[in-house]
């Protein structure tokens, strides 16, 4: 078990809090990291690039000239991939670019995540992360408080006065325990929980 001070939204500390070790004191695998956020990132792909073949280009049914005596090398078709405005070789077409990692693998690969920031020194818990009001400037001054300039926000539940004070503030994030994953939890050098979320994360990460 580590450790940690429990604070409030005025970085005040109020208490202490017990992280469960199999989640917060994990050994972090950077190539497991690696292969969780590509596959992350592969899975936002469109894949949408499409060029046509010779086979789909307009036109083409007829021979451009006469097989023989004309002195030029023989043509079948306007549509030759060799000729402006023809058909592309090999070119790209929609596909799906995800791939699948085993639920262990990104659980794992999650635990690592927190952990890693918690070992920096960029881990905090809040008591609780209520808003009255929507308004960034409130939301800023939050954050600077804890001298955060970037920072991945995780709550239990979803709290719009939260969420929407924080989208105009740029390099932070609110996300719900649902939603959180490897890729924004690397991608924002600080993490904040709020109490709520720390047990349910460890809920889920140990089942």
């Amino acid at each position: 078990m580590s450790t940690v001070d429990l604070l409030n939204t005025s970085n005040e500390k109020v208490g202490q809090i017990e992280l469960n070790a199999d989640v917060f004191d994990v050994k972090v695998k950077e190539h497991l990291l690696h292969d969780v956020v590509r596959m992350q990132r592969a899975a936002k792909r469109s894949g949408n690039s499409c060029t046509k073949t010779r086979t789909e280009v307009r036109g083409g049914g007829a021979k451009p000239w006469r097989q023989k005596g004309t002195g030029r090398a023989r043509a079948g078709t306007r549509n030759s991939p060799l000729w402006r405005g023809g058909g592309v070789t090999f070119g790209p077409k929609p596909r799906d670019y995800s791939f699948k990692l085993n639920r262990k693998v990104k659980k794992q690969a999650l635990a690592m995540a927190m952990s890693a920031r918690l070992q920096e020194g960029n881990l905090v818990v809040v008591d609780d992360f209520v808003m009255d009001a929507i308004k960034t400037k409130d939301f800023v001054g939050i954050m600077k408080g804890f001298d955060f300039e970037n920072c991945l926000i995780i709550t239990e539940q979803s709290n719009e006065n939260v969420n929407k004070s924080s989208r105009n503030a740029n390099g932070f994030k609110v996300l719900t325990v649902d939603g959180v994953n490897v890729y924004d939890i690397l991608l924002h050098k600080k993490l904040m929980l709020v109490k709520p979320a720390v047990e349910s994360l460890e809920k889920r990460l140990t089942a």
